[in-house]
């Protein structure tokens, strides 16, 4: 059976039963603020940043000491230049978000929705980064020792404005800003460059779909990653076009069916999916070997199924996106 380290927090610390009907996603009231933030970083002055829960966190200077308890913030983290003190699940991390490598002797402060207190208290950090799926509790418990801000890990309304929202205000609370702003630069050229070669390949507006899956009492359970995704967000960019209709959850776009499912597809679909070898295994080709259902689909009978490289985390940055973008452009034009 598929672990549940891979998953967001939210699907994480909810029922298999939920897992199964939505997916993930965390609950977020309509109207919730957007991040901002204002900092005189170059001075090193003050710091003040809303997160996502409205709240507003003010920092005497940027924090350079800073303890990740979600993995696609630790990623965006490195991406500007900063090491976590600690970490989430350092292991983990380091099998399913390999785009920004995080050293292996990072304090490890627990699982991503069961964070050590004390462990993150000996620390000493200047500041907590979480998602808004750690519950309140929790989040509230740690502000007695640190000051925390909790963002959305994604926004299927806007995947790709929340991804650029993020870095920007990783960067305000830790002085970083410019490195912000060349990784986003970075990730915009990456997306030009993959639209071109996607063109020149004849495939501009080709009809894909993304999934991963897990096994389960000897089923195949599959999540559909739609439009509102950050993968479906970033091919939106490249110009393809999700084959899967089915609605997502409000926070990560994810859906989730079987393998009858599938079949509502049809014809010239490129199948996209995730495994990892050291976490899981390979649900589609060790749960679905024989599969009548699955041996006659259109993409598996003309062999257009692609697993896509290990470590590439679904729910992260520039970083992740730009690997994603890369190995998507490799199997759609091999």
């Amino acid at each position: 059976m598929r672990t549940l380290r891979a998953l967001p927090v939210a699907v994480v610390t909810g029922t298999v039963a939920a897992l199964l009907l939505s997916a993930c996603g965390t609950t977020e009231e309509a109207g919730a603020a957007e991040p901002t933030g204002s900092a005189d970083t170059a001075a090193g002055g003050p710091v003040t940043i809303t997160d996502d829960r409205g709240e507003e966190v003010t920092l005497d200077a940027p924090a350079t000491d800073v303890v990740s308890l979600e993995w696609g913030l630790t990623e965006n983290l490195l991406t500007l230049g900063v090491t976590p003190v600690g970490q989430a699940d350092v292991k983990g991390y380091n099998v399913w978000a390999t785009a920004e490598p995080l050293d292996a002797s990072v304090p490890d402060v627990g699982m991503r929705g069961e964070p050590s207190l004390d462990a993150i208290a000996a620390l000493d950090a200047d500041l907590v980064v979480t998602t808004t799926d750690l519950p309140e509790e929790v989040i509230a418990q740690l502000e007695e020792q640190v000051p925390v801000i909790a963002l959305r890990g994604s926004d299927a309304s806007d995947p790709i404005g929340h991804m650029r929202r993020t870095v920007e205000v990783l960067g305000e609370a830790t002085g970083t800003t410019e490195a912000g702003e060349q990784a986003l630069a970075d990730f915009d050229a990456k997306v030009d460059e993959a639209k071109a070669a996607l063109d020149e390949a004849g495939l501009a507006g080709a009809s894909y779909t993304m999934a991963d899956g897990w096994l389960s009492d000897g089923a195949v359970s599959i999540r559909m990653y739609t439009e509102g995704s950050y993968l479906g967000g970033i091919a939106g960019l490249l110009g393809l076009k999700n084959a899967w209709t089915g609605e997502g959850d409000p926070d990560y776009g994810l859906g989730s069916t079987d393998v009858e499912g599938l079949t509502a597809l049809g014809e010239g679909v490129h199948f996209l999916y995730v495994a990892n070898d050291t976490d899981g295994g390979d649900a589609f080709t060790e749960g679905l070997a024989g599969n009548a259902i699955w041996e006659q689909l259109p993409f598996v009978a003309a062999g257009d199924v692609h697993r896509l490289p290990d470590g590439i985390w679904m729910f992260g940055g520039p970083a992740s996106g730009e690997a994603w973008i890369d190995a998507t452009v490799a199997a759609l034009t091999k």
